[in-house]
Parts: structure tokens; sequence; C-alpha cells
């Protein structure tokens, strides 16, 4: 990606040096969870927890990731130092949505409310709950923020297979996308009718909801680039590699040794691809009606 010197957000939220001082939950940070990290870096963009769960219990002793080994963290102010560059990175990959969401909301006539982006290391609190590392990055539509542990980057790369700046923005937009539905009345719609839904249908409703932020992450990429020329040869590949590693199918196929398409809550990997790429290919908030859809 070519950021340069392009802005850093303002709406960063550093909380690494506080040490969150909230701990770790035994049953995940005792299991070994280093060998199924690729799961827990799957569930900001499409993992079921219970597939999360049956990784951590089904494949024995492994090498812990940073997260599960709070004792051999660095120490905060060391940690802060060695993510800087990754710091800076996300502050103006925020700073794109931001001028990214405000340009087109100003199109539909209406304010685009900047949401902040919290950075942790380990575990902190949110609006949503408890947030630890473990369940990976998340959006919180209680507080318009973005939580993001970023030792989950480095996993993402060495575990998923999937490396690469625009990887990470992806993750990063992704989230954003999420926001972007909370204004829009979007999320607050689906989670009426997933209310009194059975388990399917909610699920369904999910599956539509998370392949919509995929879509609008495609939407921002393509009005990022074309107003500040921020893509190189490449980046898209990385991530419709990110897209197509974390769809539901093959996180199930890892886990379980078999699919179940009824249990999916973010969609499958040509799903996840195929909504990416739409709105990167129109660049249209139009183009990514995932509700309406005959088919996904």
């Amino acid at each position: 990606m070519r950021l340069g010197d392009e802005r850093e957000s303002v709406n960063v939220e550093d909380r690494r040096d506080g040490g969150g001082g909230f701990g770790f939950s035994p049953g995940i940070a005792g299991s070994g969870i280093g060998a199924v990290a690729i799961v827990v870096i799957g569930l900001l963009l499409g993992v079921d927890p219970g597939t999360l769960l049956q990784l951590v219990a089904g494949n024995g002793p492994a090498e812990t990731t940073p997260a599960s080994r709070p004792a051999q963290q660095p120490q905060p102010q060391q940690r802060a130092a060695a993510d800087d560059p990754l710091k800076r990175f996300v502050g103006q990959v925020l700073a794109e949505t931001e001028d990214t969401w405000h340009a087109v909301f100003r199109q539909l006539g209406r304010s685009y409310e900047d949401p902040h982006l919290v950075l942790y290391s380990g575990a902190t609190q949110s609006a949503c709950g408890f947030a630890q590392a473990a369940v990976g990055p998340f959006y919180c539509p209680g507080d318009h923020k973005v939580y993001l542990d970023l030792a989950f980057f480095r996993d993402m790369q060495r575990k998923l297979g999937a490396p690469g700046d625009f990887a990470r923005a992806y993750v990063i937009a992704h989230e954003v996308g999420h926001h972007v539905q909370t204004l829009l009345g979007i999320t607050a719609r689906a989670d009426a009718s997933r209310r009194n839904a059975d388990r399917a249908t909610s699920n369904a409703l999910s599956v539509r909801l998370e392949l919509q932020a995929d879509c609008l992450a495609g939407v921002w990429a393509h009005q990022a680039d074309g107003a500040r020329h921020i893509l190189e040869p490449g980046d898209i590949e990385q991530g419709l590699n990110a897209a197509s590693a974390v769809g539901d199918d093959r996180l199930q196929q890892r886990a379980r040794g078999y699919v179940v398409p009824e249990s999916f809550t973010h969609g499958s990997s040509a799903q996840r691809v195929r909504w990416f790429k739409r709105g990167f290919d129109s660049g249209k908030l139009q183009q990514c009606d995932t509700f309406n859809a005959a088919q996904l």
C-alpha cells in the first residue's frame, strides 16, 4: 500500500501501556492455542466460536501464542515501541476509511461519525463486554469502537498465511464496515429480525451482515484508491486471499473434518471473496445489499 506521509487518525486509543489489568481466561490461556491460532485469527472475518473451541480442545499440546503466555510478554513500554510502525499503519488506514466514508455519506445527504479504534494487549473492557485477544478484532456497536490486539497481525501472517499490508487493511476496513452498518441502521434491523428467529434463520442473517461488511471493505478500497491512489500491484490479491482463508467452510473443514453450512455465521470462502470483489469492482454502496440478494 502507498500510505507514505498520509495522515494518521486521531481516533486511535492506545491502551497497551496500561497492561489491561484483567488477566486471561484459564480455559483459553491454558489450552495451548498456538497451533489453532488460525481460527483465532479468523474470528474477525468469519469463525464460529464453537469451531474455535473444538480446535483448541482437539489439537493437543502446541506452541503457545504471545496472547496465551502473558508472563512472557514484553513490558508494555517495550511492546508499544516495537509496535509503533504497526500503530502508525493502523492510524493511517483508519484515516483512509474516515476520508472515504465521510465522502460517501455526504453523497447520501448524511453525516458520518468517526469510530474509535482501541489498541490493547491481551484483554480489555468494551461496551459489549470483556474482550480478549483470543476472540480476535471486533466492532462493538454499543460504543462505536473497533478493538484490536496488534499481535493479531503477526499471527495472521504466521498462522493464517495471509501476509501483507492490504490483508491487514482489509481487517480494519471490515470492522469499519460494521460501523457503517450501525450508522445506517442496518445492524439494528438485522438484530431485531434475529431476536425472534430460529437458529438457522439467525445464522443466515448473520452471514448476510458479515458479507455486507466484506462488500463495504471493497467499496472503501475502490474509493480510497480512486481518490488517493493507495493501492499497489498485488494488494487486492492479498485482500482476496485473506477473505478466502477465513471462510466458514474452510475453517470448519480444518476444525472438524467436515462442513455444516447451516451453522455458517460469516459465509463461505467463495462468498466472502465474491462480496469483497463486488464492492471493490463497483465502488458503490448500493451494490452491497446482501439482504435482498437472491444468491450470496
